[in-house]
């Protein structure tokens, strides 16, 4: 017996309807430095003058040169030519708008624009901020490493010399930055002194720093999903703690997930309307590795009524489809692509939407404060044991 049809669970499940989405959009798409600690701070004695500073997270922002982050801004949009992925009319940066905005638009990069937010939070902190950036390494809780990885990874993808180049070393100007960031990190005193477990490196982008990954392993990495690492858990390592990964690169006991950022404008709940499409989803068709899933969905569901599915890539045109299509959906599937997550999630979310996330691997931001079984819908990708054990019967 063949597992239920995944529309035939959309539909029942219609009947939630978008009230359940009270979760703010803003709670998904904030990023709390407090969740970075390995462990609870202990309570402060009570003291008639407490330090206001001992209950904030101290964070030391390691020193690299402005050429590691904000200069390769500056280098972003010096760059004549369009990125060599798209299409050159679909590359909003380049040539370089008046008044750009200070983080790329295209949406290849802005979604992972959180190494942008973090580092401009730390240099100019909120007056009631629950971060205190110290100038000496000693006093610090965490060390920040102010490096772009996303941006340095994803010029070299659109711009390198040659395609394919990223994965080699030679002429692969990321790889020469990715190994100037980790002879300047690991020659500090800092990382010697906890082997780099109080580093936090924002490694949103699949491609950030890959070169090194197993070299800033022991840090604190700002993910937003666990695709593109190598894991070992628990079952495969032959242990017999069922709670514990033995990680080699990344890990929920150390790591933390956080949320893509997303490209569409949120929608608020006073500006809904009615949503005549059951199921909406607007993206590539072939993926790769768990995305495989997507391209046996899209000709499963291509067809039904009340379900749209556009391929097509993010730029003006599709940003105003994808916006209108998202608005007026019950309904956004979310298949695993080539990472078991993308920003289709939070622009779902934004836009009052009820994800269908469809996806066995899939880790979510803040899934200890947030029930997302409360305002989304999971589709398990493998067949449950009593159904192949019924079809073998």
């Amino acid at each position: 017996m063949p597992p239920p049809p995944i529309s035939g669970e959309i539909r029942r499940a219609a009947m939630k309807r978008l009230a359940l989405l009270a979760v703010p959009a803003l709670l998904l798409l904030s990023v709390s430095f407090l969740l970075l600690r390995p462990s609870s701070p202990p309570l402060l004695p009570s003291s008639p003058h407490p330090d206001p500073d001992r209950r904030r997270l101290s964070v030391y922002v390691a020193d690299l040169p402005r050429a590691l982050n904000h200069g390769l801004l500056d280098l972003y949009w010096s760059l004549p030519a369009a990125d060599a992925r798209i299409q050159a009319s679909s590359d909003p940066d380049h040539p370089p708008p008046l008044g750009h905005p200070p983080y790329p638009a295209s949406p290849l990069i802005r979604q992972y624009s959180a190494e942008y937010w973090l580092l401009d939070s730390l240099l100019r902190p909120a007056p009631a901020s629950t971060v205190r950036v110290v100038a000496d390494w000693t006093e610090a809780d965490v060390v920040f490493v102010p490096f772009f990885a996303t941006l340095s990874a994803e010029m070299e993808l659109g711009w390198g010399a040659t395609k394919g180049a990223f994965r080699r070393k030679e002429g692969n100007d990321d790889y020469r930055r990715q190994r100037e960031v980790v002879y300047r990190v690991t020659a500090h005193p800092a990382w010697r002194r906890s082997g780099g477990r109080d580093h936090v490196f924002v490694l949103t982008d699949p491609m950030a720093m890959w070169h090194v990954r197993a070299e800033i392993a022991p840090a604190i990495l700002l993910v937003v999903d666990f695709g593109s690492w190598y894991k070992l858990d628990s079952k495969s390592a032959g242990s017999n703690s069922s709670n514990m990964i033995q990680h080699t690169q990344v890990s929920l006991l150390k790591d933390v997930i956080v949320p893509y950022t997303h490209l569409l404008p949120t929608l608020h709940l006073s500006e809904n309307t009615d949503r005549p499409t059951l199921l909406y989803f607007k993206g590539a068709k072939h993926r790769h590795r768990g995305g495989l899933v997507r391209e046996k969905l899209w000709d499963l569901m291509v067809n039904e009524p009340d379900v749209i599915m556009e391929e097509g890539f993010p730029n003006a045109t599709g940003r105003e489809q994808s916006i209108k299509g998202m608005r007026t959906s019950e309904f956004c599937l979310h298949p695993a692509g080539d990472t078991p997550s993308s920003c289709r999630l939070f622009d779902a979310v934004a836009s009052l939407c009820i994800p269908v996330i469809v996806s066995d691997d899939i880790e979510l931001p803040f899934e200890g404060m947030i029930d997302y079984t409360e305002f989304s819908i999971f589709v398990s990708v493998s067949i449950p044991e009593e159904y192949t054990q019924a079809a073998e019967g």
